[in-house]
């Protein structure tokens, strides 16, 4: 048979990138522009909206390094828009190279009280005026310099002079469609898996042959006006069912946020600050959506400098859609700080978590400290939490760590049930190429079914917003576990808590030992340097004994 996959291929993400996603907006109508510059650091949000602004337009230039503007927009919805969702699309001057290390802004109400974040892959606002109503909102700009290498020439405050970065590059009311939104997010999910499938299966063929149909009912003059066809062709190749052997995936909301790096201090508060507003945001929309947040000090932040924030983020955790987790103060380094220091990482963040919220934290969440004590299981357990989660390791570009679900076995005995999300980031977009990556990646088959998946753009990004994915950057928790055939399966139905499924993966039959001493009930032997860590290791595969 005649296989036109690699033109179906071709064709789908240039209709894709050139007809379909341009077409989520439809017309649009300008905003007026004004803009304050704060003289020094950051101001609270009541001075900002109640500055003295002047009037700007979009095109001009905005922000000294580590600076902060606010910008007041302003407009009406045109009389003839009744009926259609209206977002307002703000570009502060982002060139998409990166989801974070740019700018970033924080939208305020006229009252003062905080909507969503705007960055790099998510720069829209949901507008609930009627035609004919005024819109007024304003943003909390952040000039933060562009971080492309490893650091940036304007790093320091003192000596980054006053030349302003960016260029606001629009600023307007715009109608969103909902259909071809769908639309491309279907073709995305659709084209990422089959590209990802392996050339001898039916399924990749079933794929590309629906995507080409697909395109086929897709009218190129109307793209909003035929995307509903389009989807309704695509609907029967996404709608075929996983195997009952497939990988499970448990997609869980985060946004891993270093609290002192390439910024200021008082940078990484707002960098909270946003990523919290626009998580509530999305819940208030999406009522399945679980994001996991650790760091206790991180939350104090969000407390002390925006409680505003902050009572909606008790909102969510009493609703069980945030969830607090790691138990810790900060994510710590364990190898340099002493038994004491680690201990009152664990009283002082196990404390916070209680206190706050009334919840006692269960899991050690450290997906990007580089490296990890062999004492650490033991005060694992002595804090009163279950499970360990990290992602670190896998970076060793020396000796690939052995697996992703076991337990590991402390120097005085003490085990732990730990996981390494196998799909190697903790900032996953849960595109075909990372989900496909995760499942074969996955070390412990037979042993375990299932794996967790953290996603969201971190450290300035955002976290996640309404779809992860490169049409928008968001996420959508509708009829994602279906759509990813014989490879695996991603599931958008909550956990409880982030690390209890994981913990339920069936037998965990490795452990491994930092003891230097035989375990009981080994198969086989490898002594080994744990990578990123300091203990010599043995492992156990086999049933292991519980702690």
């Amino acid at each position: 048979m005649h296989d036109d996959g690699k033109l179906t291929e071709e064709r789908w993400r240039r209709v894709l990138r050139e007809r379909v996603v341009p077409a989520i907006h439809g017309p649009a109508e300008a905003l007026t522009v004004e803009v304050w510059h704060a003289p020094g650091e950051p101001v609270p949000p009541s001075d900002g909206i109640g500055a003295d602004f002047t009037e700007t337009t979009v095109g001009e230039r905005w922000g000294r390094p580590w600076g902060t503007s606010w910008f007041r927009f302003t407009g009406t919805v045109p009389a003839d828009w009744s009926g259609r969702t209206v977002e307002a699309v703000v570009d502060l001057g982002f060139d998409g190279f990166g989801p974070g290390f740019s700018a970033e802004g924080l939208v305020y109400r006229t009252d003062g009280t905080p909507v969503k974040g705007l960055h790099p892959r998510n720069h829209w606002l949901r507008i609930d005026a009627a035609p004919g109503e005024a819109v007024e909102f304003y943003v909390e700009a952040a000039s933060n310099p562009e971080i492309r290498g490893p650091v940036t020439e304007l790093g320091d405050v003192e000596t980054a002079g006053d030349e302003p970065l960016y260029r606001l590059r629009r600023a307007e009311l715009a109608v969103f469609r909902p259909e071809v939104f769908e639309l491309a997010h279907d073709l995305e999910v659709a084209g990422q898996l089959a590209v990802e499938l392996p050339v001898e299966l039916p399924r990749r063929a079933e794929l590309w042959r629906a995507i080409g149909r697909a395109l086929d009912a897709l009218d190129l003059a109307d793209v909003p006006g035929s995307a509903a066809a389009a989807r309704a062709v695509l609907e029967p190749a996404l709608a075929a069912g996983s195997g009952a052997s497939a990988h499970t995936l448990w997609a869980v909301g985060h946004a891993h946020i270093d609290s002192a790096w390439l910024w200021p201090l008082r940078e990484t508060v707002r960098k909270v600050a946003r990523t919290a507003s626009n998580v509530v945001n999305l819940m208030d929309d999406h009522p399945d959506f679980v994001f996991a947040m650790s760091q206790a000090q991180q939350l104090a932040w969000i407390a002390e400098h925006r409680p505003e924030v902050y009572e909606r983020v008790k909102e969510k955790i009493e609703g069980g859609q945030f969830v607090p987790v790691g138990g810790m103060w900060v994510e710590s380094d364990t190898n340099m700080p002493g038994s004491e220091a680690l201990a009152r990482q664990f009283v002082h963040g196990k404390r916070f978590f209680l206190d706050e919220f009334g919840i006692e934290t269960e899991e050690v969440w450290l997906p990007d400290s580089f490296g990890y004590s062999a004492a650490l299981p033991q005060l694992v357990k002595l804090s009163g939490s279950r499970w360990f989660l990290t992602q670190k390791i896998s970076w060793s570009q020396t000796n690939p760590f052995p697996h992703h679900t076991f337990w590991w076995e402390g120097l005085d005995g003490t085990r732990v049930f730990t996981h390494f999300p196998p799909v190697d980031t903790y900032n996953a977009e849960l595109s075909g190429k990372q989900v496909a990556h995760a499942v074969a990646n996955f070390r412990d088959k037979g042993g375990a079914s299932m794996s967790l998946v953290p996603f969201g753009h971190g450290d300035g990004g955002g976290g996640p917003t309404a779809i992860c994915s490169p049409a928008r950057g968001d996420w959508r928790t509708s009829t994602v576990p279906r759509r990813f055939g014989s490879r695996g399966r991603r599931s958008s139905s909550p956990p409880p808590r982030p690390n209890i499924r994981t913990r339920r993966c069936g037998s965990a039959s490795c452990t491994w030992s930092c003891t230097g001493a035989p375990t009981r009930r080994r198969r086989r032997r490898n002594r080994a340097t744990a990578a990123a860590s300091t203990c010599c290791a043995r492992r156990s595969c086999g049933r292991p004994r519980r702690p």
